[in-house]
């Protein structure tokens, strides 16, 4: 029997990665190819990586974003995620999608998005880390929250799983090609009852905490349609689509037009007595946007919470 030479392979660090350029990417670039390969890290984090002199080529370590080649071994040494400040948290959760890239949510009412000044935990943000403990986003365990919403509006939201889709719903917001609907309890039948409110928005002079239409700062532009869907004594069923995203823009624009939101203990005036609702009556209905993976246009939508007492 012949003996077996033992030989003793050198270890691969836990996080050193390997990769083979095929064929279809010769010509594209270092950065952006990488990008979709290490979903985590962002081209900033990436470029850095090539500074620090972490990521190589053919056994050479690569100095700039230059082309890549058909069969180029690239390899990079990823430092380890860095701890995050968030206490996980066992809090549930109605995941109402979820992929490689995204996570849908449909918030609760009464959930803050992250902690903030006297609210250290027990946020959406804990929740997600307890739930999905490899969230990671430039090399933080943290989820990627790409927009917000108040804490007592409930609804769809979409949460980033990695850098590269944080980026690139955070582009699509900018560039105010995504689609959110609400879905908007009020005071009264707005007349006409179908519209629009273009009205700047700012911060309200006399309260820190409010915003305010045409502040004497100017603000910023707002623009708000609606229509009403149903009625109900002296209330009014809305669909409200903001196309712009301003501070608490659609409880403000609503509370101008002299038809508040439900419930909206700020914008509002609310008696409190045993009918009050103990939230605003603001929905997050639905959303559009394009799947940061595929591109393909995608739609999520959050039904109608049982505390409005109506249905569509």
């Amino acid at each position: 029997m012949v003996p077996i030479k033992k030989v003793n392979l050198p270890l691969m660090p836990p996080n050193h990665m390997v990769f083979t350029v095929p064929d279809v990417d010769a010509g594209k670039r270092l950065v952006t190819w990488l990008i979709r390969q290490v979903r985590t890290l962002s081209r900033a984090q990436i470029q850095r990586l090539i500074h620090e002199g972490q990521i190589q080529i053919g056994g050479h370590t690569a100095r700039d974003d230059r082309p890549i080649h058909s069969g180029d071994k690239i390899e990079l040494d990823l430092p380890p995620p860095q701890a995050t400040a968030l206490k996980p948290q066992p809090i549930a959760l109605d995941i109402l999608h979820e992929d490689a890239d995204i996570l849908i949510v449909n918030k609760p009412p009464g959930l803050l998005m992250h902690p903030a000044t006297g609210h250290p935990d027990k946020t959406l943000a804990n929740a997600l880390i307890q739930r999905f403990p490899d969230l990671i986003i430039n090399n933080e365990i943290r989820p990627g929250l790409v927009h917000r919403l108040d804490r007592d509006t409930s609804g769809v939201l979409v949460v980033a799983k990695n850098a590269r889709a944080l980026t690139i719903l955070a582009r699509q917001f900018k560039r105010r090609t995504i689609t959110k609907e609400y879905l908007a309890l009020v005071l009264g039948r707005p007349d006409p009852p179908e519209g629009s409110i273009d009205n700047p928005i700012g911060p309200d002079p006399g309260n820190s905490h409010r915003m305010s239409v045409d502040p004497p700062t100017g603000g910023k532009s707002a623009l708000t349609h609606y229509v009403i869907l149903k009625t109900r004594g002296d209330q009014s069923l809305l669909r409200v689509i903001p196309e712009t995203g301003r501070r608490h823009q659609i409880r403000v624009h609503l509370a101008y037009r002299r038809h508040p939101v439900v419930g909206d203990r700020v914008y509002g005036e609310v008696t409190e007595n045993e009918l009050t609702p103990a939230r605003q009556m603001l929905h997050a209905y639905r959303i559009r946007f394009r799947h940061p993976g595929t591109n393909n246009l995608c739609e999520f939508t959050a039904p109608l919470p049982a505390d409005f007492g109506i249905r569509t």
